[in-house]
């Protein structure tokens, strides 16, 4: 398997021409949620040109892994880690679901995983009833109604799910996903549950951990 390894320099950041970038307010947005990633290590799937993954590295993360399957956006991310010195993280050119159980069959841990998979279009998805399903209380900001549903499964409901069957989130550790507002995550899928919800325009940040009961 073709792994390119390398540690965060900094440089500014090459995406390739049709692909959805995160915006600089939501990248700002997840870490000063997680406030510190020093030493943790991140998992970016979906990762296009790798900005949140870069991010995590620029901000003293002690391993990052990106996962991108598209020629293009591995292009761009190679040109990203070319300026980086050695060590510290690692490009897998693999399908998200195959990295995911691939990971899971060397028991890899990581402390946060972040994905971004591309949005259902306006037109897949319908108006529902009732209030999109919600907690209280301080790390969760409950979104207003009314929910809006996507037929089948949106890839980032189908990579939660594998998330919950293959175990690679550390105990303590904390799944992100960038995903349409549009696109109703559960409040959990296995022993995942969702704690917390930030929304920036079209864009939601839905937080999981482990269920700790």
């Amino acid at each position: 398997m073709n792994i390119i390894c390398g540690k965060l320099k900094g440089r500014k950041i090459h995406a390739p021409k049709g692909i959805r970038p995160t915006q600089n307010k939501v990248r700002k947005a997840i870490f000063d949620i997680l406030s510190d990633v020093g030493k943790l290590s991140f998992l970016e799937l979906f990762a296009g040109s790798g900005a949140v993954g870069l991010e995590a590295a620029s901000q003293g993360a002690g391993q990052v892994v990106f996962i991108e399957k598209d020629p293009a956006c591995i292009s761009a991310l190679k040109k990203n880690l070319a300026y980086l010195p050695p060590g510290g993280y690692c490009l897998l050119p693999l399908d998200a679901f195959k990295a995911i159980g691939q990971l899971a069959g060397e028991r890899a841990k990581f402390d946060v995983i972040f994905l971004d998979p591309p949005y259902y279009k306006d037109k897949d998805c319908r108006l529902s009833s009732g209030p999109i399903a919600g907690r209280s209380g301080p790390l969760f900001r409950r979104i207003p109604p009314p929910a809006i549903t996507c037929p089948g499964d949106s890839l980032a409901r189908k990579t939660l799910k594998m998330l919950s069957t293959y175990d690679i989130l550390a105990l303590n550790g904390f799944i992100i996903i960038q995903h349409y507002r549009k696109d109703n995550l559960p409040l959990s899928s296995g022993d995942l549950v969702l704690f917390r919800q930030s929304r920036y325009a079209d864009t939601i940040l839905s937080f999981y951990k482990k269920n700790s009961s």
